[in-house]
């Protein structure tokens, strides 16, 4: 073997070992047993439902969308981008959606960024896995300082290692997530004081927030290794405002008991992308994320989780075209913004179709 052909392998041999060890990080910590949660059963968390997968002939319908591409699964140029600068005023309700469920909720001058999501990719590696659409509107740096970071589940498009270090080191903002979920945040910097674990209908104070875990109907695990930890929806509230976030999750009646418990609420940002016939109880499609913002007595709708990464057989902006032709049947008020455009809840805009010319 040559010098340059061995020089080349060690290179590569370094290269792989890298990525690889990057890679086991990004799998985060281990979590513990939960043996005093009523969601954890025989050695993980369940539903209180058992999830339905790949029901009679959904396999061949997901698949015959895959390979014959009946549908544009991107966009067909760029995505209009917002950059909001400062913070809201303190005495209102303010959203701001930054792609997929990633999401700024400032509360009557308490601001929540919810399932910060900022890498390029919905992976473990830098490499291979889901990759965006679009680029974020602004970097993290850009944000107003922070009150609390509410993370749904340990999946990658939602908890993504190189966020949460980033946000370790920018802010002070404590770190509430479900059950198990504190064993990665820790392993990738966060000091176990800013992190606050919660069950199904725990709840926390954090700058004058009441924030509730929810329950919701889906499933977590980052490797091999499925429900080791929990997934919630959440619950934000202050003294004048009420928002609530599904997180993932397939429809199901306690949408119902959460609207009954903690609703009504001005704001929610539901879980409408990345559906299909073979996995329909752990993503909602449009119509069924209008019905729970129904449920859970909503007033204005956002949508989250779609047109930033592509994880479903169906058309870039199926979930918006279809959410907008429900909710104009069913009376729900929607607004979509651009991603970093801020919406204030008590005086929305009228809907802007902003992503019909990119279907």
């Amino acid at each position: 073997m040559s010098r340059i052909a061995r020089s080349t392998g060690s290179a590569l041999a370094t290269v792989v070992a890298a990525v690889a060890a990057d890679a086991a990080v990004a799998l985060g910590g281990r979590p513990g047993r939960h043996a005093g949660s009523p969601q954890f059963r025989d050695g993980a968390f369940r539903n209180p439902e058992p999830l339905r997968w790949m029901p009679p002939g959904s396999v061949r319908e997901a698949a015959g969308d895959l390979l014959r591409r009946r549908r544009r699964r991107r966009p067909s140029g760029p995505v209009p981008r917002v950059r909001t600068n400062g913070p809201a005023p303190d005495d209102g309700l303010y959203v701001t959606w930054f792609g997929h469920a990633s999401t700024l909720v400032e509360l009557d001058g308490a601001r929540v960024l919810v399932d910060p999501m900022w890498s390029d990719r919905a992976s473990p590696s830098r490499l291979l896995g889901p990759r965006r659409l679009f680029r974020p509107p602004q970097p993290l740096a850009e944000l107003p300082s922070l009150d609390a970071i509410v993370v749904s589940h340990d999946h990658y498009d939602h908890l993504d290692m190189r966020t949460v270090a980033e946000l370790a080191r920018l802010s002070t903002a404590p770190f509430v997530v479900p059950l198990g979920v504190g064993a990665h945040v820790r392993r990738w910097g966060v000091a176990a004081e800013r992190i606050i674990e919660l069950d199904w209908h725990d709840e926390t104070r954090v700058a004058g927030l009441r924030i509730v875990a929810t329950p919701g109907r889906h499933f977590s695990g980052r490797a091999l290794v499925r429900n080791n930890t929990l997934w919630a929806s959440w619950v934000l509230s202050s003294d004048r405002h009420r928002v609530f976030y599904s997180g993932d999750t397939g429809y199901f009646d306690g949408f119902a008991r959460i609207g009954a418990d903690h609703g009504p609420f001005d704001l929610t940002l539901v879980q409408l992308g990345a559906y299909a016939p073979s996995w329909p109880d752990v993503h909602m499609t449009p119509e069924e994320a209008v019905a729970a913002h129904l449920d859970v007595r909503g007033g204005l709708l956002v949508p989250v989780h779609w047109g930033t990464f592509d994880l479903g057989p169906h058309g870039w902006a199926d979930p918006v075209d279809r959410a907008r032709k429900e909710a104009a049947a069913r009376g729900a008020a929607l607004v979509v913004p651009k991603p970093g455009e801020r919406v204030d809840v008590a005086s929305p805009p009228d809907l802007d179709p902003w992503w019909e010319h990119l279907a």
